[in-house]
């Protein structure tokens, strides 16, 4: 297992204007039986939350996230790769992805509210063609978000501070 935290910040006119953190974990190996051996695109989450926005990726998406990313792993495009190379049982959806979607329900249900900070984690792969939703409920000074879909309820999830 290794751990690497990369910090960047962003600067204009010599003044920092945003700090990113990231803390990733990397694992080797995979644990037989850990992801699903077949996809049921058929099935939908059942969400409870307040806030939700639901979405079907499929692997144009994210052939076209991959480039507007610079990110060019074979998870996020070769499907015969991810089977037999990964144990995937399908192309990966992005992990930045899942972010941006959870951070789509803050903006479009608190519009007036500008947003100071973002902590995610994501937690489990989700997979192209499955039917995800993102879901969030206001909370105190900001919003909690996660990413379910049929298999999971939590594949991704996320604390909004508001400023």
């Amino acid at each position: 297992m290794l751990f690497v935290t990369e910090r960047r910040e962003f600067r204009q006119h010599g003044r920092v204007c945003l700090v990113e953190e990231q803390d990733m974990v990397y694992r080797s190996g995979r644990t037989a039986g850990q992801h699903p051996a077949a996809l049921d695109e058929s099935a939908f989450p059942h969400p409870d939350s307040p806030w939700q926005l639901p979405l079907r990726t499929d692997p144009a998406l994210l052939f076209r996230f991959s480039a507007l990313t610079a990110n060019a792993h074979r998870i996020h495009y070769d499907a015969p790769y991810c089977r037999d190379e990964e144990g995937y049982p399908g192309v990966v959806v992005h992990g930045p992805l899942l972010a941006l979607l959870m951070l789509e329900l803050p903006r479009r249900h608190a519009p007036d509210r500008p947003w100071r900070s973002l902590s995610y984690r994501l937690r489990r792969p989700v997979f192209a063609g499955e039917h995800l939703i993102a879901c969030g409920t206001p909370a105190g000074g900001g919003a909690e978000l996660h990413v379910a879909t049929h298999r999971e309820h939590r594949h991704a999830t996320a604390e909004v501070t508001f400023a």
